[in-house]
């Protein structure tokens, strides 16, 4: 049958998305830089938290290169979650959108405390300071 089908890189860039934060000892997505710009949009009222913050994609001849930033929890082994992430991106893009996925980079850019608020989050009210 005549026709084509095309994938934006945002569906990509959504599935991995989530692929990575499904997998235990990511804390969040994105870079400094990238969580600073979504934390000034939050307080000044100009849209929400894009969903696929901290990752890219290029899709190319049904071929795709991804690329992620991550905060992995503290207590996990960095390097075992960025591998795990390489994983679940790579299986869930190529089972989900019929895609062959030539490189999933990860880029560890941080390590989150427990419990340690996400940056777009405000202080509770409870709390003096």
């Amino acid at each position: 049958m005549k026709g084509q089908i095309k994938v934006a890189d945002e569906v990509v860039e959504k599935v991995a998305y989530l692929a990575t934060m499904e997998v235990s000892g990511v804390a969040d997505m994105g870079g400094d830089l990238a969580r600073a710009f979504e934390s000034v949009r939050d307080r000044i009222g100009i849209g929400s938290q894009r969903g696929n913050q901290g990752v890219s994609a290029q899709i190319q001849d049904r071929q795709v290169a991804v690329s992620l930033t991550i905060v992995v929890e503290y207590g996990h082994v960095v390097m075992e979650v960025a591998a795990a992430v390489k994983t679940n991106v790579a299986r869930s893009v190529s089972r989900m959108l019929g895609l062959r996925v030539t490189e999933v980079n990860v880029t560890v850019d941080d390590v989150r405390l427990p419990g340690e608020p996400r940056p777009t989050e405000e202080p509770s009210e409870s709390d003096p300071f």
